[in-house]
């Protein structure tokens, strides 16, 4: 792969994830700006979708919600998983899938360092209600289709190199092609 062709991979992982985190938090500030704290949820689609703001210390389902600044540890950690897989990725679908997944994982970051109670233990801003199973925002609509559109790519041959991928020597014959050869 040419310089040109790793350059456009970061600028469109990049891109996606600007454009991810944008959507994110602009959502997340209306969200505190026109949502009550805590209240009953406003119906958007019946009671399958409603906006309702709450503040989430923990992960999905508010799992975990006494370990805040474990997820935020783990969040950066992500974001470098992330970044080496982009690196390793040969197609361009490859790079835009972790770009979203990593413009998830920024927005949920970003929450964690800046809003209440404070640096690294912040909650993340939840506001999308859906029928009582959770609730949850932008960032994690984008981390569910970038982890669905992972599953996929990884499901396609070659869409990430490894150092030895390339190289692999075939598997092992069988016993019964050994035997022949006896």
């Amino acid at each position: 792969m040419n310089t040109s062709q790793s350059k456009s991979r970061y600028v469109i992982a990049g891109a996606i994830a600007i454009v991810a985190v944008v959507l994110d938090q602009v959502t997340k500030f209306w969200a505190l700006s026109a949502l009550a704290d805590d209240t009953h949820p406003i119906p958007i689609i019946g009671s399958l979708l409603s906006f309702q703001l709450l503040h989430n210390s923990g992960a999905a389902f508010s799992l975990g919600e006494t370990s805040t600044w474990v997820f935020t540890v783990l969040s950066v950690v992500i974001i470098g998983i992330l970044i080496v897989g982009l690196s390793r990725s040969v197609r361009v679908s490859a790079a835009a899938c972790l770009g979203l997944l990593g413009g998830g994982a920024i927005g949920n970051l970003i929450d964690r360092l800046i809003q209440p109670p404070g640096i690294g233990v912040g909650h993340v801003v939840d506001f999308i209600n859906y029928n009582g199973f959770f609730v949850g925002n932008v960032a994690d609509i984008w981390i569910v289709i970038g982890a669905i559109w992972l599953a996929w790519e990884f499901s396609r041959d070659g869409a990430f190199s490894g150092e030895d991928n390339a190289d692999d020597a075939p598997v092992v014959n069988s016993l019964s092609d050994e035997a022949a050869h006896e």
